[in-house]
C-alpha cells in the first residue's frame, strides 16, 4: 500500500489534471515554486495546512478532498456490471418520477 504522503500527492495531480493546470502554473497561483509542487505530487513530502488550504481555493476543492483516494470510477464499473441493482435503481428512480406526477 502506498503511504499517505503519495496517496495525497497523487490526488493534487489528478486534480490539477482534471482542472487543466499545469505544474508551472499552479505553482504560480499557490506562491511556492514548480519543483516543490513535484516533490508533492511525487510524496517527496508533504504539502503543509497552509499550503493545501491555497491548493484548495485555487482548484476549487475543500483541503480534505486531498485524502479522498478511492476511485470512484472504479465502484461505478462495479454498479454498472451488476445487473440487478442497476434494475432496481432503475424501477425506484421510475416510481419516484411517478409519485412527483412526471
Amino acid at each position: 500500500m502506498n503511504d499517505i504522503k503519495t496517496l495525497v500527492g497523487q490526488r493534487i495531480k489528478t486534480i490539477r489534471k482534471n482542472r487543466k493546470y499545469t505544474q508551472e502554473q499552479l505553482a504560480e497561483l499557490i506562491g511556492i515554486e514548480p519543483q516543490s509542487l513535484s516533490y508533492m505530487e511525487t510524496g517527496k513530502f508533504s504539502p503543509s495546512p497552509d499550503t493545501l488550504q491555497k491548493l484548495g481555493e485555487v482548484l476549487k476543492v475543500q483541503p480534505y478532498e486531498f485524502y479522498y483516494f478511492e476511485q470512484i470510477s472504479e465502484k461505478v464499473d462495479v454498479i454498472k456490471r451488476d445487473k440487478k441493482f442497476l434494475k432496481i435503481v432503475y424501477n425506484l428512480y421510475k416510481s419516484m418520477q411517478y409519485d412527483l406526477g412526471k
